[in-house]
């Protein structure tokens, strides 16, 4: 095993699970988990945090219900409810 300090100042990882099943799912299209981890992967882009902010899909966070769900990193925060319009104040949060 080869362990190294974690490459990225802070990460988010936001659930972009989907399931055909008709089970509520953050990554269900009209809830909003991918296209939210969209807007912050291009807004990590255009503020020059690429290299600095990690954006990853997550799997399923569990929770659906209250999703989109996202996680911050070290933060140690976990946000429910997001909307793709809550971007702009998560880039805010990425970028301090």
């Amino acid at each position: 095993m080869d362990r190294k300090p974690v490459p990225y100042r802070k990460t988010v990882f936001v659930c972009t699970h989907a399931r055909a099943d008709g089970r509520v799912s953050c990554g269900n299209p009209g809830r909003g988990g991918v296209e939210l981890c969209a807007a912050l992967k291009e807004g990590v882009k255009r503020l020059g945090l690429k290299g600095k902010v990690r954006v990853a899909r997550a799997g399923c966070l569990d929770l659906c219900e209250k999703g989109p769900n996202a996680f911050l990193y070290p933060n140690g925060e976990w946000l429910s409810g997001l909307a793709p319009a809550d971007a702009a104040g998560l880039l805010k949060t990425l970028a301090d």
